[in-house]
């Protein structure tokens, strides 16, 4: 299941090396400082960092278990690369593993190979064109993006108060049926990397209906740029509610399905249980959030704990696990598309009547019907869509609950119509630095668990 590539150690360009007959030294793959250096380079320091100073132990006591771990026989050992061609690492993730035989003694993610510089893009686009930059992000879970990057600019705005009650539930609504395609795509490929092939049939199965829905709304199936600052980019289409019952009668007895294909496997269950622990003080110092602090046995959900939206106003519960392993974040995520399911039902019978977006001229352009009837719709949705709308001076930070956690976004404005800064707190960027304290000790072919049960995105890690 693991690719075993060239050790790290024979990557990097030696400088003395003998130059080729053109007098060209051949270029190396050296990372630099990021890789994971053997442990005669590496340092007391660095093996300290590594095991314990990140998760608030004395350092008195890292020291210790450095010293330790440096004591190991580096003739028994060998690092090795997993990734970032490897597809059980989801994207183009890179670890360096030292082995001890099939036995993870430590574990280093290197990212950076998918250069997106989404953030830096961010400062070249209009406020209004920045939807279409943050929905690629976290691909898997793009409404989301749409959605905290709103709120942030319509809190700058000041209209944060004015979204109208039929907007502000649609972004519910579509927020939620985005939680249960991206929980749907885990168990789909949580089941392929374990083994459970046929997991990955079912699963996509049913996020292609989620999928399907998605797109009769917005146009698209991904990436849609549809929850805009001010509202959505239209209404709902006719015919959207009895689209939505469907799906929901159709998935509760197909997550039974799930249950009864997985839950009852023993292989499953030995895969899973006890695989990955990591407790609640090292999630927490680690600043891992979503599933994987809720594993722990910490309910900490933004939903619940700072309401956004209408999320006071309907019934949930926080899913919480209590071993902090890979099966916990599996069942997390299972039992979390339930309670979205719960909160779709709420939002059907809640959701009113009027508008999708503010009425206000200077953040969202005029009716399409009106540009062919008034020259002053034409000449002010021409301005909208390329001047864009200038926003006052100031920063902010908000945040909402993804599928992978706590997404943030942190902007800064000088008044013109573009941003100045921006700056995502994307859940995949800090849950993957937990992934060594999940793998230490570990079987390299439990390395594969863990990645899954962390369901990183690289595209918000490489952001």
């Amino acid at each position: 299941m693991t690719t075993l590539d060239v050790p790290a150690a024979t990557n990097r360009t030696d400088a003395t090396a003998a130059p080729a007959a053109a007098g060209v030294v051949a270029a190396g793959t050296s990372e630099g400082e990021q890789e994971l250096q053997v442990r005669a380079l590496s340092g007391a320091r660095e093996l300290m960092r590594e095991v314990g100073s990140v998760l608030r132990m004395s350092e008195a006591d890292a020291t210790r278990l450095a010293e330790v771990r440096a004591e190991a026989d580096e003739d028994q050992t060998m690092i090795i690369n997993m990734g970032p061609q490897h597809p059980s690492t989801h994207g183009v993730l890179r670890l360096m593993l030292e082995l001890e035989g099939e036995t993870v003694l430590r574990c280093k993610p290197i990212i950076g190979y998918l250069h997106t510089g989404m953030e830096k893009t961010a400062e070249s686009l209009t406020w209004m064109q920045g939807g279409t930059n943050v929905t690629r992000m976290d691909y898997l879970s793009p409404l989301n993006n749409e959605l905290v990057f709103s709120m942030a600019v319509e809190k700058l705005l000041g209209i944060d108060g004015e979204i109208p009650e039929r907007a502000v539930w649609i972004r519910m609504l579509l927020s939620e049926l985005n939680r249960i395609s991206s929980h749907l795509l885990f168990l789909a490929t949580n089941g392929m990397d374990i083994g459970a092939v046929s997991m990955m049939l079912y699963g996509w199965r049913e996020r292609e209906e989620v999928l399907r829905f998605f797109q009769k709304v917005t146009g698209l199936r991904m990436n849609h740029n549809f929850i805009r600052p001010g509202g959505t980019a239209a209404d709902l289409p006719a015919g959207w509610r009895d689209d939505v019952l469907d799906l929901l009668d159709m998935l509760p007895p197909r997550l039974e399905e799930y249950e009864t294909l997985l839950n009852g496997q023993p292989i499953w269950r030995d895969r899973l249980q006890g695989v990955g622990v990591i407790t609640s003080s090292e999630a927490l110092a680690l600043g891992a959030t979503g599933p994987i602090l809720r594993s722990t046995g910490v309910a900490w959900d933004l939903r619940r704990g700072m309401p956004y939206l209408r999320y006071d106003e309907v019934d949930f519960d926080v899913i919480v696990g209590a071993h902090g392993d890979s099966y916990d974040r599996y069942a997390i995520r299972l039992n979390e598309i339930r309670e979205s399911i719960g909160i779709v039902h709420q939002v059907l019978d809640a959701m009113p009547a009027g508008d999708y977006r503010i009425k206000n001229k200077k953040v969202t352009p005029p009716p399409r019907a009106r540009i062919d009837e008034s020259m002053e719709a034409l000449i002010h949705h021409f301005k909208i869509f390329t001047e864009g709308f200038k926003v006052p001076e100031g920063e902010v930070y908000v945040a909402i609950e993804s599928p992978r956690g706590e997404i943030g976004c942190y902007v800064v404005s000088d008044g013109s119509p573009t941003p100045l800064r921006m700056h995502v707190r994307a859940p995949s960027f800090v849950n993957v630095q937990a992934m060594p304290h999940m793998m230490r000790g570990g079987l390299v072919a439990d390395a594969v668990a863990v990645i899954s049960s962390v369901d990183p995105v690289l595209g918000e890690v490489d952001r």
